[in-house]
């Protein structure tokens, strides 16, 4: 690589947003999702405490009563929120699975929103001994 080359890519690299992992980013996160700051509630993330690898953890999360969205959100990894999904008003079960990538140990938190305003969260701590992001290719 060329010395310009490189300058460039170097400037071009430090003009990119920079992912924010932090808890506050994570609750900034929640609070745009949501529309408020959630309170504890009747809500279930089943996620292995202890995890072996990062790059493909299964998660599932449930609500105890219907709900018109369902988000995943991680205060460690480069992008706080995982996933949102939005459900319709007749949903029998409102619940979803997916596997997600984790950079390291932290704590992930589910939000739930009802279509009459309310929100609210719980969360759970989970132990990444290998982490996604250091595997070798």
């Amino acid at each position: 690589m060329k010395r310009r080359e490189f300058v460039m890519t170097t400037a071009a690299l430090a003009l990119l947003p920079q992912a924010q992992a932090s808890d506050e980013a994570m609750q900034a996160a929640i609070r745009a999702w949501a529309g408020r700051d959630p309170v504890a509630g009747a809500l279930k993330i089943e996620i292995a405490e202890l995890v072996e690898n990062g790059n493909a953890v299964p998660v599932r999360v449930v609500a105890n009563e219907p709900v018109t969205g369902l988000a995943l959100f991680t205060p460690l990894n480069p992008e706080p929120q995982v996933v949102q999904i939005s459900l319709g008003a007749n949903s029998g079960k409102p619940e979803f699975g997916t596997r997600m990538r984790l950079a390291r140990s932290q704590r992930i938190v589910a939000v739930a929103k009802a279509a009459d305003g309310r929100c609210w969260q719980t969360g759970m701590d989970v132990i990444v001994t290998l982490a996604a992001c250091v595997e070798p290719g």
